[in-house]
């Protein structure tokens, strides 16, 4: 059974391997959980799913191989005789008892049943012998025999497996849906990059017993300083026009990105990076910041992301006073340059779809500056750009 499970997993998409699968085999044969559903879900998603952008799919595929089933019989044949018989009882009703004494016995229900499951090699939906669901077998689960006894809970219990994966809480991870303020955190996570710092505070487990054991049994403590998030993120948001539209999704991945970088500065532009820009979209005639300050402020060790749809008048980048807001001294391109110039690694995130950018003649300006750094804003391109700025 578990090897076809294995494969259903691998036929849903699921880049599961065997060294995982063996995990999970070796979790089994050493009893780390019981033989309930629900644990054995819990615990197949820790051995075989790395990463969580796969939790959805991985519930989606074990919802499918397990659909109907609220209790998992053991893989193995040696079941201990007190679990068998607590098991039962926690599921009997009296009118179950008064069956079981016209079958012989609890007994003889327990012999037949552990005959059962050492024969059984696989799972069985639908029969009238096997442990499984649908059919008519005195052992099982949502058929029919009138001397029967359930295994599992009645109605799916209160929390059963069944219920655990078909709430899906992951169901916004997978890379084919639409971007929210969590996974956009999940994404954003890989680029960050600890560094312990300050005053020496966190107990060095490791350095403790390792100096103990050197120190002939007296305790040594060894302190190391906190863990922060080192990568600093500068990021530009185009605002107005265009962008109107992708207004929630910039709220988004501004929202996780404020919470997941300690190190976060961000200012506002409009269609395209001039001779200023701003933070405060209320007075941004008012308030501006210095392009050339901002590359004398930051240097080239943060991490520029530009978010825009790079959608305008082709003047706006290429002439000078091209703006449409005011009359700009240099072409927009010349400032991407020096953008792109001084900070060593640039992304570019375009809500519009990639298959709109060729139509696009300020696109295909921004690209020949940028080269190939520009993704969409999904939550594949979000991963991608992530890529490109760590490397």
């Amino acid at each position: 059974m578990l090897v076809d499970f294995f494969l259903h997993l691998k036929s849903a998409r699921l880049p599961v391997s065997t060294r995982e699968f063996l995990t999970l085999v070796e979790a089994l044969e050493a009893r780390v959980v019981s033989v309930s559903l629900d644990d054995f879900y819990t615990l197949a998603r820790i051995c075989l799913v790395k990463d969580e952008a796969h939790f959805d799919r991985f519930d989606l595929a074990f919802g499918s191989y397990f659909k109907g089933i609220d209790a998992l019989f053991d893989i193995r044949t040696e079941i201990p005789e007190a679990w068998l018989r607590q098991e039962f009882e926690r599921y009997l009703s009296p009118e179950d008892k008064a069956k079981i004494e016209a079958l012989g016995g609890l007994e003889r229900l327990l012999e037949t049943f552990r005959q059962r499951l050492a024969e059984q090699r696989e799972r069985h939906a639908g029969g009238s012998k096997w442990v499984g669901t649908g059919g008519t077998s005195p052992f099982g689960a949502f058929g029919y025999n009138p001397e029967g006894i359930r295994v599992g809970p009645a109605g799916g219990g209160n929390r059963s497996a069944v219920k655990v994966w078909d709430e899906r809480s992951f169901r916004n991870l997978d890379g084919d849906v639409e971007l929210n303020t969590r996974n956009l955190k999940i994404a954003l996570r890989k680029l960050r990059r600890f560094a312990r710092e300050g005053v020496p505070e966190e107990l060095d487990m490791a350095g403790t017993i390792e100096g103990t054991a050197k120190n002939a049994g007296w305790l040594d403590l060894h302190l190391v300083p906190e863990r922060r998030n080192r990568i600093k993120v500068l990021l530009f948001l185009d605002v107005g026009g265009s962008m109107d539209p992708h207004v929630q999704m910039c709220e988004q991945l501004f929202s996780a990105a404020r919470s997941e970088f300690r190190h976060l500065e961000y200012f506002y532009f409009h269609n395209c990076v001039y001779d200023h820009v701003w933070r405060d979209n209320g007075r941004r005639r008012q308030e501006r910041k210095s392009t050339l300050e901002i590359l004398r402020t930051y240097g080239p060790d943060w991490k520029l992301i530009l978010v825009g749809d790079a959608a305008m008048s082709p003047y706006e980048v290429i002439e000078v006073g091209g703006s449409v807001e005011y009359s700009n001294d240099e072409p927009g391109i010349v400032w991407l340059k020096r953008l792109a110039d001084h900070f060593r690694r640039v992304i570019w995130w375009n809500p519009e779809p990639p298959r709109a950018w060729e139509y696009t003649r300020s696109t295909q300006l921004i690209l020949q500056v940028l080269g190939a750094r520009m993704f969409p804003l999904t939550l594949e391109g979000v991963a991608r750009g992530i890529d490109a700025l760590r490397h």
